[in-house]
């Protein structure tokens, strides 16, 4: 199949990495599994076997009037363990290589059926303004403030500060291109290079 390029041209890419039948389950799969990767999972409290202290039953077991206690630790006392203390864990999920290719061919040709994707031979700025990129998003046909995700194989510095201050545009190189920002922007702009990049990766 042939992919439009802005300007006339067009790119031949395959059917296998941007033809490919949406399938909501596979995609759902790696988003959450990518999403659930991202979680630190440190959190942690300490049980009443963790804190320090309660060596010794604070008061003999009759006769006081007080409650029974065999601790000062416990859960119910000031400074004691918590009851149902959260441990680190680890929350990420098992996605084997080609099931995560699989759900990035399917993404890129839903992009390419919903008309998100716009494909560029290359996207330079002259100098690192914003007015700069924002002026070519209006040649391009592109709202500024919608979220955009821009795609290159090597990004350049003056296009990295000239987009830094736009909050809903995002840059990435096409060697660090991941489900979740691929689903979540309304656009795609990407380079022929980056097209190309990807294409070898993921045939």
């Amino acid at each position: 199949m042939e992919l439009a390029v802005n300007g006339g041209s067009k790119i031949s890419v395959s059917d296998e990495v941007f033809g490919r039948d949406f399938s909501e389950s596979l995609v759902h799969q790696v988003v959450v599994a990518y999403l659930a990767g991202g979680r630190s999972g440190t959190k942690a409290q300490k049980n009443r076997s963790a804190v320090s202290g309660g060596g010794r039953k604070p008061w003999r077991q009759k006769g006081t009037g007080n409650a029974r206690a065999g601790t000062i630790r416990s859960p119910i006392w000031r400074g004691g363990g918590v009851t149902f203390a959260a441990q680190p864990r680890d929350f990420s999920q098992k996605v084997n290589r080609k099931q995560y290719r699989s759900a990035m061919k399917v993404i890129l040709s839903e992009l390419v059926r919903q008309d998100r994707l716009v494909v560029l031979d290359q996207l330079t700025v002259a100098e690192p303004k914003t007015k700069a990129v924002l002026a070519q998003f209006k040649d391009l046909g592109v709202d500024g403030t919608s979220r955009c995700l821009i795609i290159d194989a090597d990004l350049s510095e003056n296009l990295y500060l000239a987009a830094r201050n736009l909050k809903n545009v995002s840059l990435m190189t096409a060697d660090r291109v991941d489900p979740v920002s691929l689903v979540s922007a309304e656009k795609v702009i990407m380079t022929k290079a980056a097209v190309e990049g990807i294409q070898e990766w993921l045939s």
